[in-house]
C-alpha cells in the first residue's frame, strides 16, 4: 500500500456531488452555492470526505468539510455508517472537553440529497501526517522535523487521548455503549468478531485473524478498567496540526465506551504498523517516535492511570486493524485491482502486517 496506486474507494463523481450539494444547501441556507468540491488526497478508506466552499450573499465565504456515509456500491469497509452517531459524538466532545474538535454545522440523515447521510463541519487549516506515503518515510514534513519537534507533537498527541478519557463523563457518552452481554471490553471484542464474520462473508476466511482471537482469550485481563469515551481511531493521522500542535481532532466513526487501553493499544500499534512497513522497504523510519514505553509513561503521568495488560491491547489493535486491512484488500479484488486469493494462506497474505500479527500471536513481537 505504501508504494501502490491508491485503491478505489467510491463510484461518486465530484461534479455531480457539487450540483446536488448546492441544491441541498438551498434548503438550509437559501441562495448558497457549493463551489470547489473536491476529494482530498488524504481521503480515508471508510467514510468519504469532501472539501467545498460555501458561497452565500449575506454570509462570509466558509470552507467546509463533508463526511458522507460510504458509497454502498463501493464494497464498504464497515457494515453500518451511523452519521448521526458521529455528529453527536463530536458535539459531546466539544461540549465536555478542551479538545480542538471542528465545529459541526449541519446533519442530513436523509440519503436522498447526496445518496447517503452526511454532516458538514468547518474546515480547519493545517497539515496531517500522511498515510500514503507514510509519515515514517523520508521526504515528508514529519520525518524531516527535528527530534525536539517530533517529541512536542508526540506529547501533545498523547495529551489529546488523555484529556478525552478524563474530561468526558461516561454518562454523556452512554449512547456509544455497545450492545451485548458482559463488561464493555467483552462487548467490544464480541462486536469485532461479528464485524470479522461480516467482512469475510462469501470470501475466504483468515486463519491468522482467528488464531489472534484465540490468543486474546488466553491473554484476557484479570481486571478490566471502567469504560471511558474511546476515540476509536486514536492516531496522529487523524489530527490536523498547526506546526506541531493539534488544531483539529478528526474521524470519530469508531468511537465507543471501552477501557482506556483500547485507545492506547491502537495509538501504539498504528504507529508500529507504519514503522514496520517502512523498515520492510529498507528505510529506518522513526524508531524513537511514539514508542510504546513513552506513550504509556506519558499517559500515566497525565491521568494517574498506569496502562495495564498492554500485550493484550496491542494484539487487539493489530487484530482489529487486520480485519480492516483484509476488507480493504477484498474491496480491491471487487474492483479488479487485486487477485482472488486461492487459499486461506493467500487470504492471510492480503493482510499487510501479517508478519507482525503472527509474531504477536506467538508472543515474540515485543
Amino acid at each position: 500500500m505504501a508504494t501502490a496506486p491508491r485503491p478505489r474507494t467510491t463510484t461518486r463523481e465530484p461534479e455531480e456531488l457539487a450540483r446536488r450539494l448546492t441544491a441541498w444547501l438551498g434548503t438550509r441556507l437559501p441562495g448558497a452555492k457549493a463551489v470547489d468540491v473536491s476529494v482530498p488526497e488524504s481521503n480515508g478508506m471508510s467514510s468519504e470526505t469532501l472539501l467545498c466552499t460555501v458561497e452565500h450573499p449575506q454570509t462570509p465565504v466558509r470552507d467546509c468539510v463533508l463526511r458522507v456515509a460510504a458509497d454502498p456500491a463501493a464494497y464498504t469497509i464497515f457494515p453500518v455508517y451511523d452519521m448521526p452517531r458521529q455528529y453527536r459524538t463530536m458535539r459531546v466532545v466539544a461540549e465536555h472537553t478542551d479538545l480542538p474538535v471542528p465545529r459541526v454545522l449541519w446533519l442530513e440523515e436523509d440519503p436522498g440529497p447526496l445518496g447517503a447521510p452526511f454532516f458538514v463541519m468547518e474546515r480547519v487549516e493545517g497539515r496531517v501526517p500522511p498515510d500514503v506515503m507514510p509519515y515514517t518515510y523520508e521526504g515528508n514534513w514529519l520525518h524531516a522535523a527535528t527530534d525536539a519537534e517530533r517529541a512536542r507533537l508526540e506529547a501533545a498527541s498523547v495529551g489529546i487521548v488523555a484529556r478525552l478519557h478524563d474530561q468526558v463523563p461516561p454518562a454523556a457518552a452512554e449512547f456509544l455503549a455497545l450492545p451485548g452481554e458482559g463488561d464493555p471490553l467483552r462487548r467490544h471484542v464480541d462486536a469485532q468478531r461479528a464485524y470479522y464474520d461480516w467482512a469475510v462473508s462469501g470470501v475466504r476466511r483468515s486463519p491468522l485473524i482467528e488464531s489472534a482471537f484465540d490468543r486474546l482469550e488466553e491473554l484476557w485481563p484479570r481486571t478490566v478498567g471502567d469504560p471511558v469515551l474511546n476515540w476509536g481511531d486514536a492516531r496522529i493521522g487523524n489530527i490536523i496540526y498547526d506546526g506541531f500542535e493539534p488544531a483539529a481532532v478528526l474521524d470519530w466513526e469508531m468511537a465507543s465506551l471501552a477501557p482506556r487501553e483500547v485507545d492506547l493499544g491502537w495509538l501504539v500499534y498504528l504507529h508500529r504498523f507504519f514503522q514496520d512497513l517502512t523498515v520492510s522497504f529498507g528505510q529506518p523510519g522513526l524508531p524513537d517516535f511514539l514508542r510504546r514505553d513513552r506513550i504509556e509513561e506519558a499517559y500515566a503521568r497525565l491521568t494517574g492511570h498506569t496502562p495495564r495488560d498492554m500485550e493484550f491491547y496491542t494484539l487487539y489493535a493489530a487484530l482489529r486493524h487486520a480485519i480492516v486491512m483484509l476488507r480493504v484488500a477484498y474491496r480491491q479484488v471487487h474492483f479488479g485491482e487485486a487477485e482472488v486469493p486461492g487459499t486461506e494462506a493467500a487470504a492471510d497474505a492480503l493482510i499487510l502486517h501479517h508478519g507482525s500479527l503472527t509474531a504477536m500471536v506467538q508472543g515474540s513481537y515485543w
